[in-house]
């Protein structure tokens, strides 16, 4: 045999030398959950080894991450039950919750990366991202309320903004309230091909943003559609985005790639809760090696992710997986 593939397998020295796809700390954004109050620290029951955090604790989470080599952040806020309506005023109030949490964190900690989430669903009482009128989304009425949702965000100290609510035009909408209120260098990671999935189920039940009545199925994308990710992908790019999303992350590694193959703008993939839940559940049971995480992030980046929001961003770096 002239050709012997494993020659270049028989060493940890040559196996490094040849690798292909190589991961890294600033390939990871690490999503954080907060609430109201002081010293809070409650774990998400769903995902192991994931919080909730008060404001003072949340600050805490990330001067730890910045230490390790972490410096990019996805804050999501859990609203409490009262202060939620049917337009998500509490989205952009001043004062909120959300709003004091990406100010603290910029103030604290400017060279951090701070990417806020555009949806009105931690804030509707209907748990839609969008306007409820006689059971249907109303999607240019709520363009209106992202737009302020953003806005207010830009103000706090948001670097990246990132609409998740998959409503048409809301990409352009924004872009234009940002640039007209002089946020030109605010960037915008546009959930580009977010799937109407069930791997969503433990981050509902972190923020308590679950639908009253229905589902998403009118705005998320079908799991059955690859080809439809190229029509959103090119009005993001159109509209002015910065970067593509596909979310969830692992059952789409084709439309990572499909993104990646088409679009020059970078990647980003979410490996979401229930991805999160159901390794961590396989390990704490022994029925997965602990190796599974690292194989899983290399899959985001083998498929052309640049970008990859992940809640295994802290554990990775704390156990020295990445070097």
């Amino acid at each position: 045999m002239l050709q012997r593939p494993r020659r270049n397998r028989k060493s940890a020295v040559i196996r490094d030398m040849i690798q292909e796809t190589h991961l890294l700390p600033s390939n990871l954004i690490f999503p954080l959950f907060i609430v109201e109050g002081e010293n809070q620290k409650t774990e998400v029951s769903s995902m192991p080894g994931i919080y909730r955090h008060s404001v003072d604790n949340l600050l805490r989470e990330i001067e730890s991450c910045l230490k390790l080599g972490l410096n990019a952040f996805d804050i999501f806020p859990a609203v409490e039950e009262s202060l939620k309506d049917k337009f998500a005023t509490e989205s952009y109030r001043e004062g909120t919750l959300y709003l004091r949490a990406i100010a603290a964190v910029k103030k604290y900690f400017p060279e951090a990366c701070i990417l806020t989430d555009v949806a009105m669903d931690p804030y509707s009482s209907d748990g839609h991202d969008g306007i409820v009128e006689n059971g249907e989304i109303l999607n240019d009425e709520t363009l209106v309320v992202l737009g302020k949702m953003a806005l207010a965000h830009a103000q706090a100290g948001a670097d990246i903004i990132a609409p998740s609510d998959m409503m048409d035009g809301r990409i352009g909408y924004i872009r234009n309230v940002l640039d007209e209120n002089g946020f030109t260098h605010v960037s915008l990671m546009s959930y580009t091909a977010k799937y109407a999935s069930s791997f969503y189920g433990p981050f509902r039940d972190a923020l308590g943003s679950a639908p009253k009545k229905g589902d998403k199925k009118t705005y998320q994308m079908n799991p059955a559609n690859a080809r439809e990710a190229l029509i959103e992908a090119q009005l993001d790019v159109e509209e002015g985005a910065d970067f593509l999303m596909v979310k969830p992350g692992l059952p789409y590694l084709d439309i990572i790639k499909l993104l990646h193959d088409n679009f020059d703008l970078p990647i980003a993939a979410y490996n979401v809760s229930g991805e999160y839940a159901m390794i961590k559940a396989a390990i704490q049971n022994g029925w997965l090696q602990e190796s599974a995480i690292l194989e899983t992030l290399l899959s985001f980046r083998r498929a052309g992710a640049t970008s990859i929001l992940t809640y295994h961003a802290k554990e990775v770096l704390e156990k020295g997986w990445l070097r």
